[in-house]
């Protein structure tokens, strides 16, 4: 029998119910107000300063729900668990008609979301193969075709409830429609193994 094999596939996890109702709640009712920097993509898309999980005992006790679910996530992309850090968060507010470019995170290993409020059906987070990549120069995109997991440029990712999260490889571009409903919010943040090591050659981290 035939068989088709998905070589070297890309991690994605989704936790459902990763923070509870009443986490939520305070999460949106303190960092709302806070989101006052502006974002390139947007005028309608502003968001915190940079912060650290110790720099609110809200972050503090978020981090520590997330945390346990970087581990595991960290094993399937390094083959090991070790300890993970989270080394910045940040809530973003969307309002309607904002939207957020394609973009992915530097100077971190996982990156993840939150979402603290519902989300329209058309501003699921979007993720995409990176431009410039592997695939071939001509490609094959017209009404007749199906796109699927071997062809497709992009991935809508499910429809999530308040408190639930993603977590993803840094690397990965991902964006955010134009928000067609009401306010949007949402809890990112980047996270760090405590070490690399490669046969000899290491690197340790401070999270």
């Amino acid at each position: 029998m035939d068989e088709v094999i998905g070589l070297f596939p890309i991690p994605f996890l989704r936790a459902p119910a990763t923070l509870d109702k009443r986490l939520v709640e305070a999460l949106v009712a303190h960092f709302s107000a806070l989101a006052v920097f502006n974002n390139s993509s947007s005028q309608s898309l502003t968001h915190t300063e940079m912060l650290r999980p110790g720099d609110s005992e809200l972050f503090t006790d978020a981090a520590t729900r997330i945390t346990p679910k970087l581990t595991g996530f960290g094993a399937l992309m390094f083959g090991e668990k070790m300890p993970w850090a989270i080394k910045e968060m940040w809530v973003n507010v969307l309002d309607e008609g904002g939207r957020q470019a394609m973009h992915n995170h530097a100077n971190s290993f996982i990156s993840g979301v939150v979402y603290l409020t519902p989300t329209h059906p058309q501003s699921q987070t979007v993720f995409m193969k990176s431009p410039g990549g592997t695939d071939f120069a001509f490609k094959n995109e017209h009404a007749g075709t199906s796109p699927g997991p071997y062809s497709a440029d992009k991935w809508v990712s499910p429809a999530p409830a308040p408190g639930d999260m993603v977590l993803f490889p840094s690397y990965l571009m991902h964006a955010v429609p134009p928000n067609q409903g009401a306010r949007r919010i949402t809890l990112s943040f980047n996270a760090i193994p405590s070490r690399l090591e490669s046969w000899g050659y290491g690197i340790q981290f401070n999270g």
